[in-house]
């Protein structure tokens, strides 16, 4: 066997400008002003994706990951998070691009916002190269959502601001502090306490799986205030600032960073609270409500961090299949190979589409313009969506290995990163058990999947596919039976229906799409 010296992976690439079917896609949910303007920016960031972005990920995972700085030279606590330069350039890059911005603030060069639908355009892009610092992207984007949304006029000027920052003023990342040991995925276990002192809060305690700690400028805690009632009820959620006015830490400090599998790139850490001063963000009783809607922003940023390893994983396979050269015939030429691609083009085309035609829907419900049922088919689809796209994207990685052979299993090749960096979009924002669990109260208290046929069947009405239609039938019947099933029977059932349905949505409006 030999290797081609020809290949469609070296020299300068870009990721945007390769992708003909995601800019058909965008060209159709953009107008044509945003679409105009955010083609000549997707361009010009595709193309840093795709060298110097990517370049500086293989850098930070192999040998320049995060570090803590427990302590400055006096022998001071200082909890500060030391990153390589590469790792700098790319936090500046990309936030002045307004990924988070320009979502919440006018674009200069057109006297308007952007949306999310570009926003999350941009984070395709960038997770193709290095999905481990889209995570932070995530937390800082969700900070925002949380602080223009529910917070009051004096702590939404204090930080989001710095937040949104696009190079203007200091930029401050976001983190949301969820997770504590005893609890997990269970929030309502959540002990960190918020104790009233002096006119203002002091939070006790400690996070247990706390991302971009010690990078973030603002961290959005659930902490439960004295005397306030047990489960999710008495949460109320904070605005945390990492350091004082002085620029000391804010009387909290990292016990150690996690090391993880994959996602190298952001340091997750244990985080302690030892009378950290803390901002009340909303009405201090609907904090774990506030988080959920967050955690919904964050859901669609995994998958959109899905999709973006299925496509990179798919170019890789790809590209290697037309270099590599076996028993004197490229592999592309061979039809188990090209069964293999097709396939997962199909498959990358039909998830990617159905992402962003979910994410329709999402600007509809965050602009405030939604009914109710579209609220409950919003959170639906978010469901079953993060669940299918982090499942596929293990799948696609391990086909790119597959198709390199033995030099997939390299760390020469960027394969076994994807590997690695897939796994955790399947854990973060909610296992597939808790997507199940999801559905399972979606579908019983808000008969969301009544809501979710009618809006398929809408769209099957506009096309000519028989054979769709069937299958629409068929899972209908199903469910309609899974909503009279017992609790344990649901549970049972709830995994293998959500992925029928994420299934369906996709084929439905790839099918639509081609019309």
């Amino acid at each position: 066997m030999k290797v081609l010296q020809e290949t469609t992976m070296e020299g300068r690439r870009n990721f945007f400008t390769e992708d003909e079917f995601f800019q058909k896609l965008l060209k159709k949910h953009l107008d044509d002003e945003l679409y105009a303007y955010a083609k000549g920016e997707l361009e010009k960031f595709g193309d840093s994706c795709a060298n110097e972005i990517d370049e500086r990920a293989v850098h930070t995972d192999r040998d320049g990951r995060p570090q803590l700085i427990r302590y400055n030279k006096y022998g001071e606590e200082v909890s500060e998070v030391w990153v390589n330069e590469g790792y700098q350039k790319t936090v500046a890059e990309t936030y002045g691009t307004g990924i988070v911005g320009y979502v919440h603030k006018e674009i200069p060069e057109l006297g308007r916002k952007g949306n999310y639908t570009y926003s999350f355009a941009q984070g395709y892009l960038l997770s193709q190269a290095e999905p481990g610092f889209h995570c932070p992207v995530t937390l800082t984007q969700a900070t925002a959502y949380l602080l223009d949304h529910y917070a009051d006029e004096s702590v939404k000027q204090r930080f989001l601001p710095h937040v949104c920052s696009t190079g203007d003023v200091e930029l401050y990342e976001g983190a949301t502090f969820l997770t504590e040991r005893q609890g997990g995925s269970d929030v309502g276990a959540n002990v960190v306490q918020a104790k009233e002192e002096d006119g203002h809060y002091r939070l006790h305690g400690e996070k247990y799986f706390a991302s971009n700690a010690g990078m973030c400028g603002v961290a959005m805690v659930l902490a439960r205030r004295e005397g306030a009632p047990a489960g999710t009820r008495g949460l109320t959620l904070f605005a945390v600032p990492w350091k004082k006015e002085d620029g000391s830490v804010n009387h909290l400090r990292i016990r150690r960073l996690k090391d993880k599998l994959g996602v190298r790139a952001v340091p997750s850490a244990e985080v302690e609270f030892d009378g950290a001063k803390a901002y009340v963000v909303g009405d201090p009783n609907h904090g774990f409500y506030y988080m959920m809607e967050a955690l919904n922003l964050s859901r669609i940023c995994n998958t959109i961090a899905s999709i973006s390893i299925m496509r990179r994983s798919y170019a890789e396979a790809k590209a290697y299949a037309e270099r590599r050269e076996a028993f004197g015939k490229r592999l592309v030429e061979f039809p188990m190979v090209q069964q293999t691609l097709n396939r997962l083009k199909r498959k990358l085309e039909a998830e990617t589409a159905a992402t962003f035609e979910m994410v329709q829907l999402y600007e509809k419900v965050t602009n405030g313009n939604a009914t109710k049922g579209e609220e409950a088919l919003n959170r639906l689809l978010i469901a079953i969506m993060k669940k299918e796209s982090a499942e596929q994207a293990i799948a696609f990685a391990h086909e790119a290995i597959e198709m390199h052979g033995g030099n997939g299993y390299i760390e020469d090749f960027v394969t076994p990163r994807l590997l690695r960096d897939a796994q955790v979009l399947t854990v973060w924002e909610g296992t597939a058990n808790i997507l199940g669990l999801e559905l399972i109260r979606l579908v019983n208290k808000f008969s969301a999947h009544e809501i979710f046929f009618h809006d398929l069947k809408e769209r099957l009405d506009g096309m000519a596919a028989p054979e769709l239609v069937e299958q629409w039938q068929m899972l209908k019947d199903r469910l309609d039976v899974f909503a009279e099933d017992d609790q344990v029977t649901q549970e049972l059932k709830a995994k293998s229906i959500s992925k029928e349905m994420a299934e369906l949505y996709e084929q439905v409006v790839y099918e639509e799409l081609s019309c």
